[in-house]
């Protein structure tokens, strides 16, 4: 009995962790130029409806804009920092897995994504958003060598994981 008490506390300990107010939270929202290539794009699609309908056609015009803005708004990822955790996109991580936590910029950042990327890592990339973070993964269960992923504040994502480790603009994190 007290084993399945011990073990349902556990549990509520770690789900109190994961929805503890966060100390950092950023979405990674498209370029504008994105927003503008989905409204054009969603507009696009009434042209086929056009000949058979006018009506139809301004019907379409709407939905499809509504459709591609819609689809923009459900596929932009959140990144989030609450206290023992770290959540990018729908994957998250206790940050006692973490180990080195580093925020390229610059050349540093395409090193990362060029030349100095594993493509076993895990990612959350958006070509739109130039600094990059990896943080390295510490875990022995987890084949995973480190996540790295796109955010507007590498300061204030270093910051809220408790990194020391200075942005930088040259060069591959692990080697």
């Amino acid at each position: 009995m007290s084993d399945e008490s011990s073990k349902s506390g556990e549990a509520s300990s770690t789900r109190a962790d994961v929805e503890a107010a966060p100390i950092y939270t950023e979405k990674l929202w498209p370029a504008w130029w994105l927003w503008v290539a989905g409204v054009m794009l969603g507009a696009s699609i009434s042209l086929i409806f056009f000949p058979i309908s006018v009506t139809f056609g301004v019907l379409t015009v709407f939905i499809g804009i509504g459709l591609v803005i819609f689809g923009l708004i459900v596929t932009t990822p959140t990144l989030e920092v609450t206290p023992g955790w770290l959540r990018v996109g729908r994957a998250r991580i206790q940050t006692v897995h973490l180990g080195r936590i580093v925020a390229h910029t610059g050349d540093a950042a395409r090193e990362q994504l060029g030349p100095g990327f594993d493509a076993s890592s895990y990612q959350c990339i958006r070509g739109w958003i130039d600094p990059v973070i990896t943080a390295q993964i510490i875990d022995p269960k987890d084949a995973t060598p480190y996540w790295i992923f796109s955010t507007r504040k590498p300061n204030a994502v270093l910051s809220a994981l408790g990194s020391a480790e200075p942005v930088q603009e040259h060069g591959v994190s692990f080697e």
